[in-house]
């Protein structure tokens, strides 16, 4: 029998072609100081702002966890989650700031007040490579609503993969100071 290469040729290509990747290219993620659609920039809060229901929330964080007796460090990427839990009003978020293991400030997420609407949410992200909070970073946030309003849900999401090994966990956020009544 006579070998033929063309037909060889030809099932290589389709091999080749068929254990090519087609994954979506994945949308690049807005900067988190930038105001999403769910989230309105407003002006600075005035005297005449009444403040009906507010709180400030500490939301503890990972940047990395210990393994192998702790002589390896699983870094993790951090996801911040703001959810406006009222189903007819909105809130107004007057500060996310991020701090580090010794309590100093890393970064300040907002410049300016945002709003987020009835039933919206908003993130913020840490990627897994920064590890400038260590082990007990936190987020503090502060909002203020001009009604009663049902509490947001404040809380962090944890998510880290190397090689075949993935972990992932949520720390929710608890209130350390609630705003009297104007």
């Amino acid at each position: 029998m006579k070998p033929y290469p063309h037909l060889y040729l030809a099932i290589a290509i389709i091999f080749i072609v068929s254990c090519q990747s087609t994954s979506i290219p994945l949308k690049s993620q807005p900067d988190a100081t930038q105001a999403t659609p769910s989230q309105k920039i407003v002006t600075p809060l005035d005297k005449n702002f009444k403040i009906a229901s507010g709180e400030t929330v500490y939301v503890p964080v990972y940047s990395h966890i210990y393994h192998h007796n702790r002589q390896e460090i699983f870094e993790l990427a951090v996801t911040l989650s703001i959810r406006n839990t009222d189903l007819t009003n909105p809130i107004i978020i007057t500060s996310v700031r991020y701090y580090n293991s010794d309590g100093k400030l890393v970064k300040q997420y907002l410049e300016r007040p945002i709003q987020l609407d009835a039933l919206a949410s908003t993130d913020f992200f840490i990627n897994r490579n920064d590890t400038s909070g260590g082990l007990g970073a936190n987020f503090i946030v502060e909002w203020v609503a001009q009604t009663d309003i049902s509490e947001p849900i404040v809380e962090a999401v944890m998510i880290g993969t190397d090689f075949q090994q993935g972990i992932s966990f949520i720390s929710p956020g608890r209130v350390i100071k609630s705003k009297p009544n104007s």
